[in-house]
């Protein structure tokens, strides 16, 4: 049994979206495609009844949410939302690289900190949703929080509860409909239980 001081989060990376152009699709809006019914049955097995459920508000993480549990009407939390890409939102790398090579070039120097014109920087995304987690593990101790969000999000929660710096953060591997496992100790302390755990891999069951 969970210590009651000890908050579990279960972060779920939506589902994929199909991307043959391989756009940037980060504070953009698209569908996610659900239909991998599997998957989906997997996944939501092992995830805890009585927890509070949330999402960025990006549709893709609400429709994954309702994919997994149909019931479920969860709360939207703008501060676990992808990052945001600017005017770099909707265009490929490639055509960023012909278009505006100079501040790709910015860029690229150092990804993790610098900023996509009118958009924000990863370093910028870690401290929004490190303050969220903060905020739902305070606002009652104890309990499971199931949040369906990005893979952006979901490096930037590992990154508070490691203590890594933005570079390390992003050489993390968050495929979609996976699950990471995080553990707030008293409010204060964390533990990881799972990074990027895939149906087939998952152990024990929060049900």
């Amino acid at each position: 049994m969970t210590d009651r001081m000890t908050t579990r989060w279960w972060l779920i990376r939506h589902a994929p979206v199909p991307n043959p152009l391989g756009l940037i699709h980060g504070s953009g809006d698209p569908d996610a495609d659900t239909g991998d019914r599997a998957t989906a049955m997997a996944l939501a097995a092992i995830l805890p009844e009585d927890a509070v459920w949330l999402t960025s508000p990006l549709r893709r993480t609400r429709q994954t949410a309702q994919m997994l549990r149909p019931s479920v009407d969860p709360l939207t939390e703008p501060a676990l939302a992808e990052q945001d890409f600017g005017r770099w939102e909707g265009l490929s790398h490639d055509e960023i690289a012909a278009r505006q090579p100079e501040e790709a070039e910015r860029f690229w120097r150092d990804p993790a900190r610098n900023a996509p014109p009118g958009g924000e920087s990863f370093a910028a995304v870690m401290e929004r949703v490190a303050d969220a987690l903060r905020r739902w593990t305070g606002e009652e101790a104890g309990g499971d929080r199931i949040a369906v969000i990005h893979g952006g999000s979901i490096r930037a929660s590992l990154a508070l509860a490691l203590d890594l710096t933005p570079g390390a953060a992003l050489r993390l591997r968050v495929d979609h409909w996976s699950l990471t496992r995080l553990d707030c100790h008293a409010g204060t302390s964390w533990s990881v239980g799972g990074v990027n755990l895939r149906p087939g891999t998952f152990s024990g069951g929060g049900r």
